[in-house]
């Protein structure tokens, strides 16, 4: 059985998008979560290496990607004793023209121990996970009148909320990594934090995910944190966890939106068949 994933392989090293890419805000246009999925996968396999970690990731989304062959391409803008820092452009192609769509930055810190000495934390919350696991890649969600679940339209209201997901691959013939599943699951920080009673009418521009460790396991959680907003201009917070806890922070920046807004009363998610 053919593997879910966002692109599949094209011509001259290109990937193209599959259905899984798109997006609802936009008949022609790409998710975000795909986006990151290739921004992370380039900057780890070509960059990756033992005993450091990948501790932030920003991608600013300042085009709307269309559903075009897609290539990314890296550059290393410091590579010091202890930090390195790598460049991310995502390019599209349509015909002869070729179109800078998402630029960001990847941060590669070398580990070790951690000082002596107790430090502030926040406590951890402790969610409770959900009870089943089916092998699919629906989302589960809850906020604080609902119980886990799969059907989006319940959580169309003003509470907080989490999601818990396994994230696709980005290729269908290779495996995602810890790193690349945590950008993935990261981009919906946007979605915990910008989505309310009407549904979603702020889209980020941006998301940035710092982390502590990478996660453990295929499924992945997402819990809103903060969210504030002015004059169409939003921020937002998440929490980030897994099955050990929190493992590391979420944000993005938003823009009103409302024209294209997403009523999940209304629509339902691209499928694998349309």
């Amino acid at each position: 059985m053919p593997q879910k994933s966002f692109f599949t392989p094209g011509d001259s090293g290109r990937v193209v998008p599959t259905p899984y890419a798109y997006s609802l805000w936009g008949p022609d246009s790409l998710n975000g979560p795909s986006l990151c999925a290739l921004a992370a996968r380039a900057a780890e396999c070509e960059h990756g290496r033992d005993g450091w970690l990948a501790s932030r990731f920003t991608l600013e989304l300042f085009k709307s990607a269309r559903r075009l062959p897609t290539d990314t391409r890296t550059r290393v803008l410091r590579d010091g004793r202890r930090i390195a820092v790598i460049q991310v452009d995502i390019v599209q192609f349509d015909g002869d023209e070729e179109n800078l769509v998402a630029q960001g930055n990847v941060v590669f810190l070398r580990q070790g121990s951690n000082p002596p000495g107790a430090r502030w934390a926040r406590p951890d919350s402790g969610i409770d996970l959900p009870a089943d696991d089916p092998d699919d890649a629906l989302p589960w969600m809850q906020d604080d009148e609902h119980d886990w679940s799969h059907e989006m339209a319940e959580f169309q209201n003003g509470n907080r909320r989490r999601i818990w997901s396994r994230p696709i691959r980005v290729l269908p013939d290779e495996e995602l990594t810890a790193f690349t599943r945590a950008a993935i699951s990261a981009e919906s920080t946007s979605l915990v934090t910008n989505w309310g009673e009407g549904g979603i009418g702020f889209i980020n521009c941006d998301l940035t995910m710092v982390l502590t460790r990478l996660p453990v396991g295929e499924r992945v959680g997402v819990e809103a944190d903060n969210h504030l907003e002015n004059d169409g201009v939003s921020a937002g917070t998440a929490n980030l966890f897994d099955v050990e806890g929190q493992y590391g922070i979420g944000m993005v920046t938003a823009v009103d939106n409302t024209r294209a807004m997403i009523d999940f009363t209304k629509v339902t998610r691209p499928s694998a068949e349309a």
